[in-house]
């Protein structure tokens, strides 16, 4: 079962089980992580998911698409290097997400 571990602007870090196959963005609303809006429901069409993944993460995840890419020129908090929609970051078994989350997202 893979954790994600979701740090808040403050610095406070929630832990959440998720399940493969769910996206980063759907175990954050699920369990009530603050921070992470999800508007869209993961349709690619708003950028309020939007998270810092871990660098070190990075090669866990195929790059973005042009539609994700456009979406982060978007973002309320600026774009990082390391900037994805957490909609499209798909949880895997044995894998464990690390992603903090900006101070705004819309």
């Amino acid at each position: 079962m893979p954790k994600v571990f979701y740090t808040q602007p403050g610095g406070a870090v929630k832990v959440i089980d998720g399940t493969a196959g769910d996206s980063v963005m759907a175990t954050a609303v699920k369990n009530g992580v603050s921070g992470i809006v999800g508007q869209c429901g993961g349709t690619l069409s708003c950028a309020t998911c939007h998270v810092y993944l871990d660098p070190a993460e990075m090669d866990n995840y195929p790059e973005p698409v042009e539609d994700e890419d456009d979406m982060l020129e978007c973002t309320a908090s600026d774009r990082e290097d390391n900037s994805r929609l957490s909609c499209q970051l798909t949880l895997s078994d044995g894998i464990d997400v690390h992603v903090s989350i900006p101070d705004e997202q819309v």
